[in-house]
């Protein structure tokens, strides 16, 4: 399956398909120099398939987890391109999750003013969402993507078949953010988690949340309006993310975002859902830290955040408030 997104000049394919590693030069320009990076957490196999369809593979290996979204592994890519000789005309490639797509993309970004740029996600969170729309980061000081670029790929890959590496958690991570597509822009796939065997229809709902994406991204490249809706469960998830150091994952602390940011009606439904994916629902949080982490938001506009919320299912509100009325939510 091919979805393309349309930017114009800066569009590109989304290919989807069960076993498409094997076959990733057919779509992908790899005849030159090309930077793999992945991390130590996705299996070796991945990039190495990658690699053989290579000119001239380097493979970068970055350890697991956030704190490789820095500006200190940022460098050590740069280090790794001159060293071999990269120029304008060579590439990089994303073997990998949300992390490696966000700190590879940016490296492609920046070096020489931009090269290019292709996306092969390995997890369910990436492939459902951070793959595709362009946005780049490292994070700094604590706060997350708050050096980042908009730079889109110029082609994404989706294996399904690669999720089977994956550990349960990891699933459940990946599929909170496939949940926010449903609560904010399609009731189908929300109603996926409450009424089928999600895990029996991971192909479609990869689908179904990538073409909410690519209708918001179309509508939006640089979140000037709509594209804020994909930030539904992130402004106060972030904070969280930021305060447990690592002990929670992304879509887990997006999953808590939500609680706090939907009607009783809609969070009556999104409890279950969370508890039959084992996501978490409750969390200790310190509300003066979580302030001044929401504060540094990039989504802070003078003194007020652009929030979502989410009324009724399947639909949305963008509402302008104080970062200390979001706390006040807690």
């Amino acid at each position: 399956m091919i979805i393309h997104l349309d930017l114009k000049e800066r569009g590109y394919d989304i290919h989807l398909k069960r076993g498409i590693l094997h076959t990733a030069a057919d779509i992908l320009s790899l005849q030159r120099k090309v930077l793999i990076v992945t991390d130590n957490g996705v299996p070796s196999e991945y990039s190495k398939i990658i690699a053989k369809q290579c000119k001239t593979p380097v493979i970068v290996t970055v350890k697991q987890g956030e704190d490789s979204k820095s500006l200190t592994t940022l460098n050590e890519l740069y280090k790794v391109m001159l060293e071999n000789g990269f120029t304008r005309k060579d590439c990089v490639v994303a073997v990998g999750g949300g992390v490696v797509g966000d700190l590879s993309g940016f490296a492609a970004a920046t070096f020489m003013r931009g090269i290019d740029f292709y996306n092969i996600p390995t997890t369910i969170l990436s492939q459902v969402d951070s793959s595709i729309g362009g946005k780049v980061a490292v994070n700094f000081e604590g706060v997350k993507n708050i050096i980042g670029a908009f730079y889109q790929p110029k082609a994404v890959i989706i294996d399904p078949d690669v999720l089977k590496s994956l550990p349960a958690r990891q699933i459940s991570n990946g599929l909170a953010e496939a949940v926010k597509m449903g609560l904010t822009s399609d009731k189908t796939l929300f109603e996926m988690f409450e009424n089928d065997d999600y895990l029996d229809n991971i192909d479609v709902i990869i689908e179904k949340s990538l073409r909410v994406k690519k209708y918001v991204v179309e509508q939006d490249e640089k979140e000037t309006g709509l594209r804020k809706i994909l930030n539904f469960g992130h402004t106060i998830g972030h904070a969280f993310e930021s305060l447990n150091f690592g002990k929670l994952y992304h879509g887990e602390c997006v999953a808590l975002g939500m609680l706090y940011m939907c009607s009783e009606c809609v969070k009556a439904r999104l409890l279950p859902v969370l508890k039959r994916l084992n996501l978490p629902t409750e969390i200790d949080c310190n509300k003066a830290e979580a302030l001044g982490i929401i504060k540094h938001d990039k989504k802070a506009e003078s003194d007020c955040i652009s929030a979502i919320f989410v009324e009724e299912i399947g639909n949305f509100d963008i509402k302008q408030v104080k970062p200390e009325d979001l706390i006040d939510l807690l």
